[in-house]
Parts: C-alpha cells; sequence; structure tokens
C-alpha cells in the first residue's frame, strides 16, 4: 500500500473509534440510570420488607405471650371450677383402663 491509502485507513479507524466512544457513552449513561432505578426500587422493597418483618415479630411476641397467658394452669382450674361446674376427681372417682393390644 502506498503512503496516502495507509494514512486514510489510519484515519478511518481513528474516526470510527471516535465515532464508536461518542455513542458509547450515552449508551453508558442509559445503562447506569436503568441500574440505579433498579438499586432505588430494590432498596424501597428492602425497606418495606423489614418494616413489615418487624410488625410480624411483635405481634409474634404478642401472641406468644397471649399463648402464655391463656393456657396457664391457674386460668384452665379457674374456668374448670367456676364456668364449667368441675371439680378435682378424688382417688375414688378414678378408674383405671388397661388397654391390651390383642385384636379380636
Amino acid at each position: 500500500m502506498n503512503r496516502i491509502a495507509k494514512r486514510k485507513t489510519g484515519t478511518f479507524f481513528k474516526i470510527l473509534f471516535i465515532c464508536i466512544l461518542t455513542l458509547s457513552i450515552p449508551v453508558l449513561l442509559f445503562l447506569y440510570a436503568i441500574q440505579a432505578e433498579k438499586y432505588t426500587t430494590l432498596a424501597r422493597e428492602v425497606t418495606e420488607l423489614e418494616a413489615k418483618q418487624e410488625k410480624l415479630i411483635e405481634e409474634n411476641k404478642r401472641l406468644i405471650s397471649d399463648i402464655s397467658i391463656l393456657s396457664s394452669a391457674e386460668r384452665i382450674e379457674k374456668i374448670a371450677t367456676e364456668e364449667l361446674k368441675m371439680h378435682k376427681a378424688d382417688s375414688d372417682d378414678i378408674i383405671r383402663v388397661e388397654v391390651t393390644g390383642e385384636k379380636k
């Protein structure tokens, strides 16, 4: 190749490189904006989920406390004696039944 052809080829590649670089900057900025939007959306969702989790943990603590109170032996005995008119069985009232594993 002669010198002029080499210079034209070199100039063509320089111009091509500059054009690609010039076009890639807006594309990269656009991709960055998309990623920033995704990050913001995910960060908001994480915050909402953490708040919901905290609320559920507090509700769970309250429910566990309620279960503890409602299942106390004293409360159950009080309901049985006062509301259901039950009484503790005497030892004479207890009948023991043995079940054997035989089938008829």
